[in-house]
């Protein structure tokens, strides 16, 4: 294998080769010979809002005349390549990396000032006439660029991907529920016969997780919204100009259409990722709720005849190489793993959020990777179910053929008796594998006509006088 041609660059450091084509410079060499650990890198969201953050903070140095009017457009230009993804191969550093982020920052610095170098026709890894830190980092510092492209990066995954994939979900579900709405089938509590409930009114239950799943994604989002840059080193603002963040910020929010501000507390914003752990924590509850729903929709469809059975779900795939025939519930088992995904990244970051040592949480980037795939994974998933399973998803007839041999509507008997008395009722008819009504009509002095109203599916289904 040919040697990769190099060019020599300096940098506070020293000199170091970097591959001759690379849009990063030695920062950023430095640190992928240093963290070769893992093939993560920071994804696409990301790299859109570290990018979105560059272009704004270029447009603001401009208006400030803190930065040549060439050099300022140059850099636009350069970010707006970065923001449409033309250059993510670029962005080579490893997730696990020096806790700041900073050397991811650097990477986003040196590839948005070479594309400016080229555009301006100079030589790529020469600093000169456009300077990674000079020039791009103006007014900035890792410390308060990278949790501001946290909060920016994952507070527009949940606003352009979460929230509509869990309003879609949830709208399949509601639709589900009014489709089942009139199927009526044995409850169950402990995994035991219950009274009966419509298989709508299941499905009304999983709407309402979702609908809930919603309101915590948008108090994430809220709390991401708030962002930490203006802080610079410290949280002080050293070498910011004191308008700065605030064009910025207002930048970022006509660009993006989120309602972002700057953070009333410098110093919390940098020293914690408390709103990145209380984010996650939401990600995890919605993780949670849709776990419970994919279970429920394994147990249901299970079978299809020796299981439960009260529901047929899509046939997407064959479900085993031996047995011919066999299709398992694929989709629920991938929001399950989702689900599990999520919530171990949860951990990760719940034990990062306690690295906030004095002025800096020093566990930013595996914080920031974790959340954003949380956020990825339950968008896609959410949507892969609404659309390959519930819109699918159909009653059988075995649920309704169950609810006369439950042996829990006894509890329907209990206007007529004593509690006691349906407990004998139903224990008698589970030791004679007859049904209640059986039972009650030779055992009680109600009439074939009172069993009927009494034991109407469903009339117990909902209160009555």
């Amino acid at each position: 294998m040919a040697s990769q041609e190099m060019r020599l660059e300096r940098d506070s450091m020293g000199e170091l080769d970097v591959p001759v084509n690379a849009y990063y410079g030695g920062n950023t060499r430095r640190a992928e010979k240093n963290f070769p650990i893992s093939d993560l890198r920071m994804g696409r969201s990301f790299i859109k809002a570290i990018g979105q953050i560059k272009q704004s903070a270029a447009v603001v140095n401009l208006e400030l005349d803190s930065i040549d009017e060439k050099i300022a457009n140059a850099i636009i230009d350069a970010a707006q390549r970065v923001i449409d993804g033309d250059f993510d191969a670029e962005f080579v550093v490893d997730v696990f990396q020096t806790g700041s982020g900073t050397s991811t920052n650097m990477n986003a610095n040196e590839v948005i000032s070479n594309l400016a170098i080229e555009k301006l026709g100079g030589e790529l890894g020469s600093r000169d006439p456009v300077h990674p830190n000079d020039h791009v980092n103006k007014g900035q510092s890792s410390n308060d660029v990278f949790p501001t492209t946290i909060h920016l990066a994952a507070a527009g995954a949940i606003n352009d991907n979460l929230l509509p994939a869990l309003k879609q979900l949830e709208d399949s579900l509601r639709a589900k529920s009014v489709e089942f709405w009139d199927v009526v089938k044995t409850g169950r509590t402990h995994l035991q016969d219950a009274t009966p409930i419509r298989l709508g009114q299941e499905f009304l239950g999983y709407a309402g997780q979702l609908e809930f799943a919603g309101k915590r994604a948008e108090k994430a989002l809220a709390e991401l919204s708030v962002l930490a840059l203006g802080g610079t080193a410290v949280g002080t603002g050293i070498e910011m100009h004191p308008e700065f963040a605030k064009r910025v910020i207002a930048r970022l929010r006509d660009i993006t259409g989120l309602d972002l501000s700057e953070t009333t507390n410098h110093f919390q914003a940098q020293s914690t990722i408390d709103a990145v752990v209380s984010a996650s924590g939401e990600l995890k509850s919605i993780a949670v709720g849709m776990l419970k729903i994919a279970n429920d929709l394994r147990w249901l469809g299970s079978g299809p005849r020796a299981g439960i059975g009260e529901i047929a779900l899509p046939e997407v795939q064959p479900g085993s190489s031996i047995m011919p025939g066999k299709v398992n519930p694929v989709i629920p088992e991938s929001v399950a793993m989702v689900a599990a995904q999520v919530i171990g990244n949860d951990a990760t970051i719940t034990i990062a959020g306690q690295s906030g040592n004095f002025e800096l949480n020093v566990m930013m980037p595996v914080a920031a990777h974790n959340l954003l795939e949380s956020i990825d994974l339950l968008a896609n998933s959410a949507k892969n179910l609404a659309e390959q399973c519930i819109d699918d998803t159909v009653a059988t007839t075995k649920g309704p053929e169950m609810v006369e041999q439950g042996l829990a509507i006894c509890t329907a008997l209990r206007p007529f008796m004593s509690y006691d008395k349906a407990a004998e009722i139903a224990h008698m008819a589970s030791e004679t594998n007859e049904t209640i009504r059986q039972v009650a009509l030779r055992e009680t002095d109600l009439t074939e006509e009172q069993l009927d109203v009494a034991l109407e599916p469903l009339s117990m289904t909902e209160p009555k006088a």
